[in-house]
């Protein structure tokens, strides 16, 4: 067995591992909320409200490059390198589906890597870069929320653990860069209140 082969087997095992054998009803209930978008509407929301009312004019600017870290992050997820690879998603492979526990409805698409954990973790890292400096529990709270998301990828049966790492592993990256281009070029500074 070559070193691809191998590599595509431990990813399989350890996507029943999470799946099939660590499956309990609280997660059965809460990874589908995790995963879905509008579930964190409200997140949204409260930062479109906070920052530019903490922060002024970068405040808005700093929603700018929040939406902007989304756009990056998606684009080469989503477009870019699923159209490459091609990767088939676990729940629609016609062999490997039958062994996944199907929580959710699969979706069409491909699998790698997951658009999910990609913009996940670029929003977490970015929110971390830029906000960490100023509140310390950022980094820790967005690291568990991107986390969460992936994790819930996987558990649901939609995606491999290699898809939602090599994501998270990109998401994290773009979301640095950004964030750290953010600070270089703006800054985040408290609005002078007269």
């Amino acid at each position: 067995m070559g070193f691809t082969e191998t590599i595509i087997r431990i990813d399989q095992q350890c996507q029943q591992q999470i799946n099939r054998h660590w499956q309990n009803g609280f997660l059965d209930t809460l990874a589908p909320v995790l995963r879905e978008p509008k579930s964190w509407i409200p997140l949204y929301l409260f930062l479109a409200i906070f920052l530019p009312w903490k922060f002024g004019r970068t405040g808005i600017y700093w929603c700018l490059g929040f939406i902007a870290t989304f756009g990056i992050s998606d684009f080469f997820s989503a477009s870019v390198l699923k159209q490459q690879v091609q990767r088939i998603r676990p729940c629609n492979d016609p062999v490997f589906s039958e062994r996944v526990r199907h929580i959710v409805e699969c979706g069409v698409g491909y699998s790698f890597p997951s658009t999910h954990a990609t913009n996940h973790f670029a929003l977490a890292l970015f929110m971390a870069v830029t906000l960490g400096p100023r509140y310390k529990w950022v980094p820790w709270a967005a690291v568990l929320w991107a986390f969460s998301v992936a994790y819930a990828q996987v558990y649901v049966g939609v995606h491999y653990p290699a898809d939602v790492l090599s994501g998270g592993l990109l998401g994290a990256l773009i979301g640095i860069l950004t964030g750290k281009l953010f600070l270089r070029k703006i800054g985040l500074n408290e609005r002078v209140v007269s």
